[in-house]
């Protein structure tokens, strides 16, 4: 029964990726990576410049590599009311053997007033995805009693090649209002083909959604120091899979503990319960500088349970600031919510 169980989860490993290989990864700290939920997020903070970087593990009990990252990096040009940005995304899967790396820019145009901004975001970039056959473990090379047969090779056909480029893009829109955010992404608009197969195998859609609600607990102001309580909702989906995340932050001052339910909404059925925690280090003489750590980690509550896959943890890191002598600084005084934490 053990070595059955084992035989499940190595198979779990090598095969699942080609399964879901048409839907995308999705981040537990999506606030931690605002490009690459939205690209109408281009340039929507407090500040001059941000850079973040994420990190995810997923299935941290599995011996099989998935593991994903983004990083990027935006400018908040008020002056022409645009935002820009670029964005790296990379994504190993299985016994590294499935890997993507996607490099993008990301261009938002910002409609603003007072207490309020609608943003319009534009993002186009390359990606390249590389298979290595020679990981692979087929069917016809594993045994139900034993596991791996030594030396045996698998009568599955190779493609003729292993390593494709292809232009992605996406759009999307997002209006903050006071304490309220609300925003719509769409991306692989053009579907590229990614088959590494010969045959066509087209990136299906994927269509995204984020809500947030800022609300002030001790006094109704917009204090970045202040106590609040932070509902989020971000919904995804791609082609025949609907997913979500629902959950809310409890911020004070610097620091920040939540707790979501995430659906990613595969036939895996893995749902998680998340908990996360933020720590923001603010250093008011350098001009609105702030230096961010996020840490989560994901609580599998489907049928390939905790035990088996340890669970999947992210790490986060965000930084923002002002140019010295910005003329953006204490512009927008607190006004508008542009932060899901």
């Amino acid at each position: 029964m053990i070595k059955s169980r084992r035989i499940y989860l190595f198979m779990l490993i090598t095969v699942m990726p080609l399964i879901s290989a048409g839907q995308d990864y999705i981040y537990s700290q999506f606030y931690n990576a605002p490009i690459y939920l939205n690209p109408a997020l281009t340039g929507q903070f407090e500040g001059d410049i941000r850079v973040n970087a994420l990190y995810r593990n997923q299935w941290t009990g599995l011996s099989g590599d998935f593991s994903y990252m983004s990083a990027s990096a935006d400018l908040n040009l008020q002056k022409i009311n645009s935002g820009i940005g670029l964005i790296f995304n990379r994504s190993s899967e299985g016994t590294a053997y499935l890997q993507k790396n996607n490099i993008a820019l990301s261009y938002s145009y910002i409609i603003g007033g007072d207490d309020y901004t609608l943003s319009f975001g534009l993002q186009g970039g390359i990606t390249n995805q590389k298979l290595n056959w020679d990981k692979l473990v087929f069917g016809d090379q594993i045994d139900v009693t034993s596991g791996i047969i030594p030396g045996i090779i698998s009568g599955a056909e190779r493609p003729n090649v292993d390593s494709r480029f292809y232009f992605d893009a996406a759009a999307g829109s997002n209006l903050v209002y006071k304490n309220f955010m609300l925003g719509v992404g769409l991306h692989h608009l053009n579907r590229p083909d990614e088959s590494l197969a010969g045959y066509q195998a087209r990136l299906p859609m994927r269509i995204s959604g984020n809500l947030s609600y800022k609300l002030a607990l001790v006094s109704d102001q917009y204090d970045r120091d202040g106590t609040y309580l932070i509902p989020s909702i971000v919904a995804y989906k791609q082609q025949n899979v609907t997913s979500f995340s629902v959950g809310t932050q409890f911020k004070y001052a610097g620091i920040n503990a939540g707790i979501w339910y995430r659906n990613d909404g595969n036939s895996a059925g893995n749902d998680a319960i998340v908990f996360s925690v933020i720590f923001d280090i603010f250093n008011r003489r350098t001009n609105g500088e702030k230096f961010r750590i996020g840490i989560s980690h994901d609580a599998t509550t489907s049928k390939i349970n905790y035990t088996n896959t340890g669970g999947t943890s992210e790490i986060g890191l965000g930084y923002e600031k002002y140019w010295p002598n910005s003329t953006n600084y204490g512009r927008a005084n607190g006004l508008r919510c542009y932060d899901f934490y």
